[in-house]
């Protein structure tokens, strides 16, 4: 399938000399980094953690009740 694309000129010739470097056509390059950017998992999804990866504190909780509120909590970054 064919497709365009319009890249600015400084990025379009960093990629240019990056397939000149590695000895590969404009075309290779493009569809090994597409390939590659794929494959790896997306940044939305690793951004995400579920209740039972998150870091788990023992012990008896040295900060009053009240302030883990939102204010309170506002108020100790501050500090």
């Amino acid at each position: 399938m064919r497709t365009t694309l319009d890249l600015p000129d400084p990025l379009f010739a960093r990629l240019k000399a990056r397939a000149a470097h590695e000895r590969l056509s404009l075309k290779q390059l493009l569809r090994l980094f597409v390939e590659r950017g794929l494959d790896q998992p997306s940044s939305a999804s690793a951004g995400r953690r579920s209740a039972a990866t998150l870091p788990r504190v023992e012990g008896p909780l040295t900060t009053p009740a009240g302030q883990l509120s939102n204010a309170g909590l506002a108020a100790l970054l501050e500090e």
